[in-house]
């Protein structure tokens, strides 16, 4: 079987598959734009492709080349996986860049500022965004349910309760704020984040910032945060312009098929350069992706199931009642 490198460099076109666009992004994911931008930094030829069939799973983003899927939720993500298979690694291109100083800074964004952004987005907004995002082609009562289930969940996760509720929150976003410091100080007036040439930590930051700029409303503490520095802002809206602002007919880096509810893009060549498709027999399918399709053709119906059973066992409880729920002392 051929390595994924190979598989990459024989593949006729490849795919991200990504939440929708929203909030003048591409994709409004959080977790799905910073690996859009990887792919555009790498100016690697590729097409987006929507899926809305999974509003909570944490396999999405995901990309396909060939006969290859690389999963979010598998080997320590799409980007990790590009660069370990080394198929696309943006690092290799900066030898003189100090690989701890690379680790650490990643480190802090997908710790402090990836916790920052989850707090402001399931805890202290209005649901609203997270809405547009995850639940807006579900029914009004499931995307409901599976709000309230993701909000405790990143409680948890962040380790809140009642008890501690005002204490995570000063602690997050004071952790936020010497984040941003360090990354200002880190940039200072360069074009990247590392001797102005762009790696994986840029098009982490790249997505974070983009979506607290955009995304956030004006009364976000975190968006607030990071208008302090202003070369991150600048550093942001000039990456912007280079990166996503572009003619993606022409250029092929990103450009997107048509919104499909279907979890399998649809087979459509990319106008990238040189991924011209050619006529081949159907190969078949592996053992992994037989099981991975079979899972998702159930996915909406466990779904469904489950938000019946709770709301037989939580008969009666209206959604002031949920939104109190989101409070619980989960140490007890």
């Amino acid at each position: 079987m051929a390595s994924a490198a190979a598989e990459w460099e024989e593949a006729e076109r490849k795919v991200l598959v990504a939440r929708k666009a929203g909030f003048g992004l591409p994709t409004a994911c959080p977790t799905c734009l910073p690996v859009l931008l990887y792919l555009r930094m790498s100016q690697v030829p590729f097409d987006v492709h929507v899926d809305s069939s999974f509003p909570d799973a944490d396999h999405i983003p995901y990309v396909e080349f060939g006969e290859c899927v690389a999963f979010n939720n598998e080997k320590g993500g799409v980007i990790e996986y590009l660069k370990e298979e080394k198929i696309v690694d943006l690092n290799s291109k900066n030898p003189s860049v100090s690989s701890s100083d690379v680790l650490s800074t990643r480190a802090m964004v997908l710790t402090w500022l990836s916790d920052a952004l989850q707090y402001e987005l399931w805890v202290v907004a209005d649901g609203s965004i997270p809405h547009e995002i995850y639940f807006s082609d579900l029914p009004w009562p499931i995307g409901k349910i599976l709000h309230w289930k993701k909000t405790r969940a990143v409680k948890q996760l962040l380790g809140i309760t009642k008890l501690n509720a005002t204490e995570k929150e000063d602690e997050i976003y004071q952790k936020a704020n010497a984040a941003y410091d360090a990354l200002s100080t880190r940039l200072g007036d360069q074009i990247f984040l590392f001797d102005n040439s762009p790696t994986d930590v840029d098009a982490l930051f790249l997505g974070h910032a983009l979506f607290v700029l955009n995304a956030l409303p004006d009364t976000s503490v975190l968006r607030s945060c990071l208008q302090k520095h202003d070369n991150l802002v600048n550093f942001a809206e000039h990456l912007k312009v280079q990166l996503l602002e572009v003619d993606t007919s022409t250029t092929g880096l990103g450009s997107s098929t048509d919104p499909s509810s279907s979890s399998t893009p649809r087979k459509r060549a990319s106008s990238g350069r040189g991924y011209k498709p050619k006529p081949r027999a159907k190969k078949e399918r592996t053992e992994e992706q037989k099981t991975f399709r079979r899972r998702s053709k159930y996915f909406l119906v466990t779904q469904l199931v489950a938000v019946l059973v709770f709301l037989s066992l939580m008969g009666g409880v209206d959604s002031s009642e949920l939104d109190d729920e989101d409070g619980v002392d989960y140490e007890d």
